[in-house]
């Protein structure tokens, strides 16, 4: 790629990829920015700064210790059955809990071991196991040694992971009934299964009415357009403004009024959203609740909850309206373990879903008895969270289907973490590290945004635009609008400065919008970013006068 400045036509090219895709390109020019010119004997003074992706660098050390920690007891315990060199048994349940804790006084020293012990015993506190049955779970689940049984998720774990989502996602007062949960590779399976569970099952077909809450997450955007599902898209805009130049990033009651629409199937949203990472105001959720009840109950509500533990009293909308919600939930961001893939969807065993499936014509219960015919002797009362599970392996491999089990483990293990005091710190510090990391980007830039007492500032979406009309004027938008392709900033970012941003229209929100993850860069590099953003600015500005002599 040419070092040279892009012309508007490459520029508006390059626009058409998925900002995951077009962040490659900026990536590469950032990188040409900071080798600098070739044969230049002094080293360039540009530093790439990468803000593009949302990996945090952070991680929870606590739960990894403990995980580790836990590890050596299954080894012991593994040993204890059958010795030999490299070669050990499947770990004993009788008896396995008086050896635990032989094995905490024996290592007092062993990094993790205490917090280990707490966990062990603040499950059992808690959640009333049988204590040989709980440690041998934690104990045969990271060995590794047996399939997932029940293969939608372990008996204890799920136990463990609806406590916390009772704690996290529903600001401890979770709705009425059981949440059954399925523990997946990650969020981004979750989606993938959702969609294609849903498809399968005839609760959605090709060409079907739904609805995005935008800007949102840019797969659910793409996934609604592939042509396996050629969904028709009702987008609900976020459109507010707070004063001149200034969005609120929240959505008019008139947009939030589509969903009123009975032909609207299916509504999907990530809260707190991404870009804007706002939580949901109170009166969204009030009006979506009463939709459901009056205008449309059989609307589907797929809420993508990940960074819901970075806003104080968080709710979800699976907690208010449980029986047509579905839950996705990922560990990545705020434990700091996106390699690990640990994700889970929730639906309340109470749900609109079911109901659905039983009321299917007899033609779309037929198939489906075939479909899942060898799973049960009467297919048609499998629930669709565990239809979930059959897809997710092709149904023929049902036996073979779950989350490995040391995932499972160190998914209860973050969870247990967060119920003690420990855990309660940890989130209370990484959410003032974001919005420390907010604070200085905001600095550098001299921009302004609206305050919000439920930002999660984990991202924030600036809309130049917006701020060209706030800080110069009308005639100032006007002038960037007829000269420049509104990814044009982020390609100067990346060839002039090093920098690596987002572009928010691809995520279907103002096509001005920048998108910055707050989340994977020292703090300072943040005050560095919105320098750099400022002089781009008024770079533009300078280019506007000029144009205006």
């Amino acid at each position: 790629m040419t070092k040279t400045p892009l012309t508007r036509e490459q520029i508006k090219r390059y626009a058409q990829l998925s900002p995951f895709e077009l962040k490659n390109v900026f990536i590469e020019l950032a990188q040409q920015a900071q080798a600098g010119e070739p044969g230049q004997k002094e080293k360039s003074s540009v530093q790439m700064l990468n803000a593009g992706r949302g990996n945090p660098n952070w991680i929870a050390t606590g739960p990894r210790e403990a995980f580790f920690a836990l590890g050596h007891f299954a080894l012991e315990e593994s040993r204890r059955v059958w010795t030999a060199d490299h070669l050990g048994g499947m770990p004993e349940k009788q008896g396995a809990h008086e050896r635990f804790e032989a094995f905490v006084r024996r290592h007092p020293d062993l990094p993790g071991i205490e917090l280990l012990a707490r966990c062990v015993q603040h499950g059992i506190q808690r959640f009333g196991f049988d204590e040989d049955d709980w440690v041998h779970e934690l104990t045969d689940g990271i060995t590794g040694d047996n399939y997932p049984v029940p293969d939608r998720m372990l008996v204890h774990g799920e136990q463990v992971v609806r406590g916390y989502l009772a704690d996290e996602m529903c600001d401890k007062n979770p709705p009425a009934g059981t949440m059954s949960l399925f523990a997946t590779e990650g969020g981004t399976a979750a989606m993938c299964y959702i969609f294609d569970s849903l498809m399968k099952n005839g609760l959605l077909a090709k060409g079907d009415r739904i609805a995005l809450m935008v800007p949102v997450f840019t797969p659910y955007i793409e996934i609604a357009e592939l042509d396996t599902y050629g969904f028709d898209v009702t987008y609900i805009s976020a459109d507010k403004f707070a004063e001149t130049g200034v969005r609120e990033w929240r959505y008019p009651a008139e947009e939030v009024a589509k969903l009123e629409d009975p032909e609207i199937k299916l509504v999907c949203l990530v809260n707190p959203s991404n870009p804007p990472s706002l939580a949901l105001s109170s009166r969204v959720a009030d009006q979506i609740r009463e939709i459901v009840a009056s205008k449309n109950p059989g609307l589907l509500i797929v809420t993508d909850d990940v960074y819901g533990t970075f806003v104080e009293g968080f709710r979800s909308l699976a907690a208010d309206l449980p029986r047509n919600t579905l839950l996705v939930y990922s560990y990545s961001k705020h434990y700091g373990c996106t390699g690990w893939r640990l994700g889970v969807i929730g639906l309340n065993d109470d749900n609109v879903i079911d109901e659905r499936l039983a009321a299917l014509p007899q033609q779309d219960k037929d198939r489906l008895a075939r479909r899942y015919g060898s799973l049960s002797l009467e297919p048609e009362k499998i629930r669709f969270i565990d239809r979930l599970v059959a897809d997710s392996r092709q149904v023929a491999l049902n036996h073979t289907a779950g989350l490995s089990l040391p995932q499972q483990v160190m998914m209860t293990l973050c969870s247990l973490f967060s119920m003690l005091d420990e855990g309660q710190a940890y989130k209370h510090r990484i959410r003032a590290i974001v919005r420390q990391r907010l604070e200085l980007l905001l600095e550098g830039a001299h921009m302004k945004i609206s305050h919000d007492e439920h930002r999660a500032g984990y991202y924030v979406e600036l809309d130049l635009l917006a701020e060209a009309e706030r800080v110069h004027g009308t005639p100032f938008a006007e002038f960037l609008q007829a000269t420049y392709e509104p990814v044009d900033a982020l390609f100067r970012l990346a060839q002039q400065t090093g920098v690596v941003l987002l572009n928010g229209g691809g995520f279907e929100g103002p096509q001005w919008s920048v998108r910055v993850s707050l989340a994977n860069l020292d703090d300072l590099d943040y005050l560095k970013i919105g320098h750099h953003l400022r002089v781009i600015f008024d770079d533009y500005v300078q280019e506007w006068k000029d144009a205006q002599k």
